[in-house]
């Protein structure tokens, strides 16, 4: 079975662990996934299946990407890795009021360049920064840039500041909050972090692991919570060709259209690829 699976992934997975799992559920072995989730972090993990992998790139190209998470801090606290997973390194910070946080977060708003935390895994000279980490080494990672479209105070629950963000990929949330805290002349550290879009992936669309797997061993449908190879790709306008044109598409053959320049979705009924139409000839760039 071939699709996309949004799945609410729970705060303690790895996000290949739980594509793996849900893959095995759907007798694949074949599966990707949209925008990785630190294990602490639970909320929106698209998953691909199968021939959806193919369709990755292009998922991410046509949408913009822009996610939207809630997160926790703790001010007063910092840890190696910026969660609550991580050790101590600094305590004692000070606890500013409200008033404080809401002057200071306008001033996070569009265009900026943040530095990803140690751990993490972005690149640095070819090796994964979290595993420089883990062995104590030194490890200075280049800025990069990021936006943030809107960042919200969302009040205080026990020990616990919320705030919610909407960010361009690539943001950090465990940086948001480093920098949310030395604006304000403390230390943070992240105690929950939830996101609820991915690009035109959202919550409100999600199944959680443990619903899957009982209906698995409950012998019931699972594939209704299946969406299609080509979701996600509805920014791309669609041909539609007739079967001898399809079949010299599918085996890599160029097809004579009549469609503007530029990515198109192409199906002969069902959905059979990605191509790309230069003047008036259709080439195949993903075929399913």
């Amino acid at each position: 079975m071939d699709g996309w699976i949004i799945l609410d992934k729970e705060s303690g997975l790895f996000s290949r662990t739980a594509g793996g799992r849900v893959a095995r559920m759907f007798g694949n072995k074949k599966f990707g996934h949209i925008g990785t989730l630190d294990p602490m972090a639970s909320g929106v993990l698209p998953i691909a299946i199968g021939n959806a992998t193919k369709m990755i790139p292009f998922v991410e190209e046509v949408n913009e990407q822009k996610k939207e998470y809630l997160f926790g801090v703790r001010f007063g606290t910092e840890t190696d890795t910026l969660d609550i997973t991580g050790r101590t390194i600094r305590d004692g910070g000070r606890t500013p009021t409200d008033t404080e946080i809401g002057k200071i977060l306008p001033s996070f708003i569009g265009e900026s360049l943040q530095t990803p935390p140690i751990y993490s895994a972005v690149h640095v000279a070819g090796r994964r920064a979290y595993e420089v980490a883990r062995e104590n080494q030194d490890i200075e990672i280049p800025p990069r840039k990021i936006t943030i479209y809107e960042l919200e105070y969302t009040g205080k629950s026990g020990d616990s500041w919320g705030f919610r963000v909407v960010c361009s990929r690539g943001t950090y949330v465990r940086a948001i909050a480093r920098d949310i805290a030395q604006r304000l002349g403390t230390i943070a550290t992240v105690n929950m972090i939830r996101r609820v879009t991915s690009g035109c992936f959202d919550i409100k669309h999600s199944v959680k692991l443990d619903f899957l797997e009982n209906l698995v061993n409950n012998s019931a449908d699972i594939g209704k919570y299946l969406m299609p190879v080509d979701f996600g790709l509805g920014d791309i306008p669609v041909l539609n060709l007739d079967d001898k044109d399809a079949e010299l598409f599918i085996h890599g053959g160029f097809v004579d259209v009549s469609a503007p320049d530029g990515l198109a979705r192409v199906y002969c009924g069902n959905f059979i690829g990605i191509g790309w139409v230069d003047a008036g000839k259709l080439k195949p760039k993903r075929t399913i």
